[in-house]
């Protein structure tokens, strides 16, 4: 199969905004100085705030948060040749994201990036949702300038 006929695999992302209006950014295990905001796969069968509550608890520890709004376009981006046959089998072009704005509902020491057996991020902090920008990997860049498009005005 050509990689312009993989499908996208279906997943959420999300926006986990604390009091102050600072988003959650992660620093991926696999790739220092790459942070990114809590995003995976959507488990067959399920909706999309239980898997973006999942996908929470899974890399940051904690599940404490609201719905502020789901963004009402999905979001695809392409992963780079050289990383389409290392992630999920070959088998995707890339990612479709539906994106939530999240408030957060606990306090900082909720977070607990350890908490997984398989923890993704090595380090995390609150920033301003444009300075995502700078941090993100090239290939995402685009899929944040929309979110942040999106939900500047959310906060």
């Amino acid at each position: 199969m050509s990689d312009s006929n993989k499908p996208y695999r279906p997943c959420v992302g999300v926006a986990l905004f604390n009091p102050e209006g600072k988003v959650f950014v992660g620093e991926r295990i696999d790739t220092p100085n790459a942070w990114q905001m809590p995003q995976g796969g959507i488990d067959e069968g399920e909706d999309i705030l239980h898997a973006a509550l999942r996908e929470l608890k899974e890399e940051t520890g904690t599940d404490k948060a609201s719905l502020i709004k789901i963004h009402d376009q999905k979001i695809r981006y392409d992963l780079p040749p050289k990383l389409q046959s290392k992630f999920w089998n070959g088998k995707y072009a890339g990612q479709e994201q539906t994106w939530l704005a999240m408030r957060f509902d606990g306090v900082d020491s909720d977070i607990d990036l350890t908490a997984d057996e398989r923890p993704e991020f090595s380090k995390w902090q609150w920033i301003d949702l444009k300075d995502t920008i700078e941090l993100i990997v090239p290939f995402k860049r685009q899929t944040y300038e929309k979110i942040i498009k999106a939900f500047s005005h959310s906060i």
